[in-house]
């Protein structure tokens, strides 16, 4: 009884997740670099091992608490008030499964950049793995602070050094710089909420009252810190080059958890700590999304490029959840969520057909594309089935989310939400237009010669996003 007791306690806690991609990262050090068949093999136990063990929390989690659970504390700074706590809640548990789901993915499609540099392929994407999972399950703002900045700097090495372009260099710069300097003005609000409770742990920060004043001002620093995250317009221009230039896998993990950040971020700290402020700001929230959705939509409408035309639909989705995290109901707040655990499945899936398409044919550009039907006929199948979801199709865990945000921002502002609506008709329709120019449509030889369906290894990758 006593050894069944200690198991529990040693596996009800977070640090399965965290400590298994650090201890996998620090014995690749042992690793040749030439030994390139040992070296992927660690990696991908050890993000097998981390994603084995991520849902040992949810069998111990109890939902009917909105607290935050398996809270520990360390101290890491030589301050008394300052504190390291972690911990996790509905949401951010989501986050820790998804990012646990999709890392030994990425390390399986990255197999072909791993030929020359394979141990600093496999290291960066453990790492990465690490600090997203660190950030899911971070209480204390500074820390929510540091360990996302923290973030840009394994996927710039990765844009940059495993980039199938020209301009991957540029694509890194940008990717980093945007992310990096929009977050100075969230370092500059953390002194002044230190300042003035004397803490950075968060249960206690949403306790405490902050004048209207210093609230709008807090607001409008975490705001822009997070808007550039998400990405909202005009500070969206990152995203688009960065999954063109990033390389297949780099594209499914920059789908798939940093563009949620952002909003992870509004609807755990800004919302809660700046309520006055939230409701404030929310017909400016609406109409910048309102606006973000028709621009990315039709601005879709006019690209060549398959990586960029799914690129910009995540810009879309993700301001449609920004709009309904802001809907003062029930109906936008609760149908927000689904679409973050949805739209972290579905462009990842997207990017992976893309991806076979252009291993096979080393193009991104849809006019030498069609008649895959016919030539590749199981990824049309698989290409089909994430198309349907991205277009928030019914039975897609999209729509179960956004036809209550919808719902929801009509019952605030119903000219805004209508036009929100209009951005997502034509998220279907561009949606469709990309699976009919990729896949169907007449072949064309003169550019295409080679075909070949995917192989083993591809489908066994697509089935768990086709099972999610």
């Amino acid at each position: 009884m006593n050894a069944i007791n200690n198991f529990d306690s040693c596996y009800s806690d977070l640090s399965g997740p965290l400590m298994c991609p650090v201890l996998g990262s620090m014995t690749l050090i042992f690793i040749k670099n030439d030994r390139i068949r040992p070296i992927r093999l660690i990696g991908l136990c050890a993000s097998l091992i981390t994603f084995l063990y991520s849902p040992v929390p949810r069998i111990q989690f109890d939902p009917s608490t909105a607290k935050s659970q398996f809270v520990e504390s360390l101290r890491w700074l030589p301050y008394s008030n300052i504190h390291m706590y972690i911990g996790i809640d509905g949401i951010s548990l989501f986050f820790v499964i998804l990012t646990t789901f999709l890392i030994p993915i990425c390390i399986s499609v990255g197999r072909s950049g791993m030929r020359s540099v394979g141990k600093e392929y496999i290291t960066a994407s453990l790492i990465r793995s690490f600090l997203m999972i660190a950030v899911s399950c971070m209480l204390d703002p500074l820390l929510f602070y540091v360990i996302p900045e923290s973030v840009p700097i394994p996927m710039f090495i990765i844009i940059g050094v495993w980039g199938s372009r020209q301009r991957k260099i540029k694509a890194a710069y940008q990717f980093f710089l945007y992310t990096s300097l929009g977050s100075v003005f969230m370092l500059i609000a953390i002194p002044l909420i230190l300042l003035q409770t004397g803490t950075t742990d968060l249960p206690i920060l949403l306790t405490f009252s902050f004048s209207e004043r210093r609230q709008i001002f807090l607001w409008i620093a975490s705001f822009a810190s997070f808007a550039v995250k998400v990405p909202m317009v005009p500070v969206h221009i990152w995203l688009p080059e960065a999954h063109v230039e990033a390389p297949t896998a780099g594209s499914v993990i920059l789908a798939g958890i940093p563009s949620k950040l952002g909003t992870h971020g509004f609807i755990r700290f800004s919302i809660p700590m700046f309520p006055e402020a939230t409701l404030c700001s929310t017909p400016f929230i609406f109409t910048s999304s309102a606006i973000a959705i028709i621009y990315t939509s039709s601005t879709t409408s006019r690209q060549i490029d398959l990586k960029k035309i799914i690129a910009y639909s995540p810009v879309a989705h993700m301001n449609l959840v920004t709009m309904g995290m802001y809907s003062p109901n029930i109906q936008g707040i609760g149908g927000s969520i689904p679409p973050m655990s949805s739209h972290g499945l579905v462009p990842p899936a997207l990017f992976l057909c893309v991806g076979v398409l252009y291993d096979r044919h080393q193009t991104l550009l849809f006019r030498y594309y069609g008649g895959s039907a016919s030539t590749m006929p199981n990824l049309p199948t698989i290409f089909f089935s994430s198309t349907l979801a991205n277009m928030s199709s019914p039975g897609t865990g999209s729509f179960i989310g956004e036809f209550p945000i919808s719902v929801g921002a009509f019952q605030r502002n119903p000219f805004l939400a209508t036009l929100a609506a209009l951005g997502m008709m034509l998220g279907a329709a561009y949606s469709l237009w990309l699976y009919n120019r990729a896949v169907s449509g007449n072949f064309k030889p003169d550019f295409l010669h080679k075909f070949s369906d995917p192989n083993g290894r591809e489908v066994s990758i697509y089935i768990p996003f086709l099972v999610g």
